[in-house]
């Protein structure tokens, strides 16, 4: 397997947030291969589809080790899609995949699946329900993830899909569940779920790989109360924007507004446009996957919305706000406002202010900080 690890030794996470402590290849990446090597050795070209990959171990291990060809990838994360890209380029296998959404495309004439287990059950539910209503019959999925993120019910969450789910051993803190046979279906998908929240009067529309599902984020609550103290706006981005509630809110809220709602995640920025279609104000809300609003112009935008993470993938880690941070401070015209909201133990005013300009904090609460930066 020497070509494999060389392989790895040269993969990146750009343009993903990169550290010393945040790799580009994982132990789950490894065991998932090993696991699968029988069903992928000698595989027909086309019949492998690779879900999940965070920065295309999977993929491009799969080219390597078994000689795969015409893979064919779904990546939520726009920074892992990117990645995956330049890894390709760097090791000359651009070739060898396409990317592709969750759905038939991806998934029709599908014998193996290699999927790295989200974190979420919602969207782990999406994968296999999208698996069995396209994949070929005698599909196998092996899921992998570290022993620290996978649940008892992630087990019986794939067995609503597919018949045969077992684990394999562990190694390195690693395990993969094989899952075979899909079930018979009803014809109506359970994806996208709509929920009505009563205490803003909206439809919220969920795909499952959205964060808090189609419930409302505290810290999104806490933010929605300062909407009255926000100035008015020709132009609005909600960054980060989950399912659209702040973008909706505000579209509501102002009435000459037009927002662009803006997430790196593909279930995000689905979401986000079926919520602002639900609630009607889909002609002022505009849904972009995009990194940190890259392709958004420069001292562009009047008013900026963000609940930032403050995690990278499943590693606690604060690279993903600052980098929010620096775009809100690029597009941002000179008096404009970027509202935050934040837990307060990170303490981001210092790293606001460098970003974008003089900030005040404008409300707390027991567990989180709303400030007002203002572009200079």
């Amino acid at each position: 397997m020497p070509a494999v690890e060389d392989l790895f030794s040269r993969m990146r996470r750009h343009p993903d947030v990169e550290a010393p402590n945040l790799f580009a290849v994982d132990a789950a990446d490894r065991l998932i291969l090993d696991e699968a090597a029988t069903a992928l050795t000698g595989a027909p070209d086309g019949t492998l589809a690779v879900i999940g990959d965070h920065y295309g171990a999977l993929t491009l291990g799969s080219a390597v080790r078994f000689g795969a060809n015409g893979i064919r990838v779904h990546q939520d994360s726009l920074t892992g899609e990117r990645a995956l890209a330049n890894n390709a380029d760097t090791v000359g296998l651009s070739g060898t995949y396409r990317s592709l959404p969750l759905g038939a495309d991806l998934l029709v004439g599908a014998r193996v699946v290699l999927l790295q287990l989200p974190r979420s059950l919602d969207d782990l539910d999406e994968i296999a329900d999208a698996v069995t209503r396209h994949a070929d019959p005698d599909v196998v999925v092996y899921a992998g993830g570290r022993n620290k993120h996978i649940t008892p019910a992630m087990n019986e969450v794939l067995r609503r899909s597919l018949t045969n789910v077992r684990a394999t051993l562990g190694r390195q803190k690693s395990r993969v569940l094989v899952a075979d046979t899909p079930r018979d279906l009803p014809v109506d998908f359970r994806f996208p779920i709509t929920e009505h929240l009563d205490e803003l009067g909206l439809d919220v529309v969920a795909h499952g790989a959205v964060f808090a599902g189609p419930k409302l984020d505290i810290g999104t609550r806490f933010l929605l109360d300062f909407l009255p103290r926000m100035r008015d706006a020709d132009t609005a981005v909600d960054l980060g924007c989950g399912t659209g509630i702040l973008a909706v809110r505000l579209a509501q809220t102002q009435s000459d507004v037009v927002v662009t709602a803006v997430d790196q995640s593909a279930a995000a920025v689905a979401s986000a446009a079926a919520t602002a279609r639900a609630n009607g104000v889909g002609g002022r809300v505009r849904a972009v996957r995009d990194d940190a609003a890259a392709s958004l112009p420069d001292a562009s935008v009047d008013l900026i919305l963000c609940n930032p993470p403050f995690h990278v993938g499943a590693a606690v880690h604060t690279g993903g706000a600052g980098k929010m941070f620096d775009a809100a401070g690029r597009i941002l015209r000179p008096g404009g406002e970027l509202w935050t909201v934040y837990n307060s133990h990170l303490g981001y005013r210092r790293a606001l202010t460098r970003a974008v300009g003089p900030t005040d904090v404008i409300g707390r609460n027991t567990k989180f900080t709303v400030t007002r930066s203002t572009r200079v």
